[in-house]
């Protein structure tokens, strides 16, 4: 996914962040955000992640598998999507801390 830019968020369907604080202000900034015509969903998804090169490739895996979960799901992300991050989580997240955070934006 590219970086995120302000300038046209409403291309994406899925946005993903790897910290918190992260996906707190894309979420912020969705939500201040005056909508646009085609009230699109925007599937914002965090994938808290230590900062260091071992945590890093391993969470690009663990992301790079939830990418094709979604894009599988691609034409009906809105009842979709929050059920894939939630099998996903339980399945692949119990045997670690990392929390997995969703939220559904319009714009």
């Amino acid at each position: 996914m590219a970086r995120y830019d302000s300038t046209d968020i409403s291309l994406h369907d899925v946005v993903i962040a790897f910290e918190e604080r992260i996906f707190d202000a894309v979420v912020e900034d969705l939500q201040t955000r005056e909508p646009t015509e085609a009230f699109a969903p925007i599937h914002v998804i965090c994938l808290d992640t230590k900062d260091n090169p071992h945590e890093a490739k391993l969470q690009g895996r663990v992301a790079l598998e939830l990418c094709w979960l979604l894009e599988a799901a691609a034409d009906d992300l809105v009842v979709e999507a929050p059920e894939i991050v939630e099998k996903f989580e339980d399945e692949n997240m119990s045997h670690t801390q990392i929390k997995v955070l969703y939220q559904l934006c319009y714009l």
